[in-house]
């Protein structure tokens, strides 16, 4: 499935992974298990969880931990596929 199709697919999507104050390293494990039952995963970046950083740095930094594909970043939501 291609990028474009995935991000059709991912429309649709809710968000089941927040991001928070916590931070990446808080959210890792649920992301794992999640990418693990359904291949297509869409997490919200609250403001507290990027302490400087962007978006886009936050979102890939996560992917490359849980061994997924950043498939897009929109607003403050990141779209991860395994």
């Amino acid at each position: 499935m291609n990028t474009q199709d995935l991000r059709k697919e991912a429309h649709d999507l809710d968000v089941t992974v927040w991001v928070g104050k916590s931070g990446i390293e808080a959210v890792v494990g649920e992301l794992n298990d999640q990418l693990a039952d359904r291949n297509l995963v869409k997490a919200k970046f609250l403001r507290a969880a990027l302490g400087g950083t962007t978006i886009d740095e936050a979102a890939a930094d996560l992917a490359e931990r849980v061994n997924a594909d950043l498939i897009e970043t929109r607003g403050k939501t990141a779209v991860f596929h395994r």
